[in-house]
């Protein structure tokens, strides 16, 4: 698990969300007490520093994951699967 990473929550360009990753790679909440609506996002994992701090050099800096929310009664999870010079994602359960 990735720890410490910086994850920002975008939508229309404007920032509506931010959190750092926990020891097991994952954020609780990323909205507060916000809720999302239908329409286009983006996840920006701010990758730099984690490499960094593994004295491992890398490709990225910065992965933005980009997807769609149609129906917003249903949970949304969206794992980031990372190496130094790759990286995967899909929605998760």
């Amino acid at each position: 698990p990735a720890a410490n990473i910086p994850v920002t929550l975008m939508r229309d360009d404007q920032k509506i969300g931010h959190a750092v990753t926990d020891s097991d790679g994952r954020i609780s909440d990323l909205l507060g007490n916000g809720a999302l609506e239908s329409g286009q996002y983006q996840l920006n994992f701010d990758v730099a520093d984690y490499f960094a701090r593994q004295a491992s050099e890398t490709l990225y800096e910065t992965i933005p994951v980009k997807f769609v929310i149609r129906d917003t009664s249903r949970h949304y999870h969206i794992p980031l699967l990372l190496s130094p010079f790759g990286y995967s994602t899909y929605r998760g359960s």
